[in-house]
């Protein structure tokens, strides 16, 4: 039976540097909603249009919408082997509703890995954050994960720049929904033992050790 593991993390923890290791490493994917919803965005779809009127305001997109993607990428042929759901679900509604599709294949969560960090390291990491507009590669204005070249990704040398949602503003609210909307999940996981906590401010190599031990296990 395939493994199916959650990766949670509020913005700014850490989770999606995560995700790209766990890719490279262990070949498996990692099912981002919120990468699907941004493509749908930059295509300019219908459903890109309602999706974007939530995130420039910093609000979380729909429960349907989400749990509708998620479950149809689910039946892709590359996850028959396992894959990770990076930031979903983000609400009890939507945990309720993927433990129902995975009923239905006789399938099970296996394990849930939560990243956390302070309120305001996220706020000063999210407000820092750039993107290459093209691959969607991460990195932050200064520090450790800066481009080498400012402005120009290093993958794949398409243009980096900030999206509307990571404003500092925007930012605060993120946060504040996120904590209003998904921290509860951590319980709802914590109740039926598969929750393992780890620091979004311990190196990001101490955090995949973590997370090695966790898939191996």
């Amino acid at each position: 039976m395939r493994k199916i593991f959650i990766l949670l993390g509020p913005p700014g923890s850490g989770k999606g540097t995560q995700a790209e290791r766990i890719r490279e490493k262990y070949g498996i994917p990692t099912i981002s909603t919120g990468d699907i919803l941004r493509k749908n965005i930059a295509e300019g779809t219908e459903l890109g249009k309602r999706v974007k009127a939530c995130t420039d305001k910093g609000e979380l997109v729909p429960d349907e919408l989400v749990v509708g993607l998620a479950a149809d990428r689910l039946n892709a042929d590359d996850t028959k082997n396992g894959c990770f759901l990076d930031g979903f679900p983000r609400t009890v509604a939507q945990a309720d509703a993927l433990e129902r599709v995975l009923n239905e294949k006789d399938e099970r969560i296996a394990g849930v890995i939560y990243i956390t960090a302070p309120r305001e390291v996220l706020i000063r990491r999210i407000s820092g954050r750039i993107v290459c507009e093209t691959c969607g590669k991460t990195y932050q204005l200064n520090g450790r994960f800066a481009p080498q070249v400012a402005g120009v990704c290093d993958l794949c040398d398409g243009k980096i720049v900030r999206r509307n949602d990571d404003a500092e503003a925007t930012a605060q609210n993120r946060v504040d929904v996120y904590n209003a909307q998904t921290m509860p999940l951590a319980d709802y996981y914590r109740k039926r033992g598969l929750l393992t906590e780890l620091d979004g401010e311990e190196s990001v190599e101490d955090t995949f050790a973590a997370i090695e031990a966790l898939i191996g296990a």
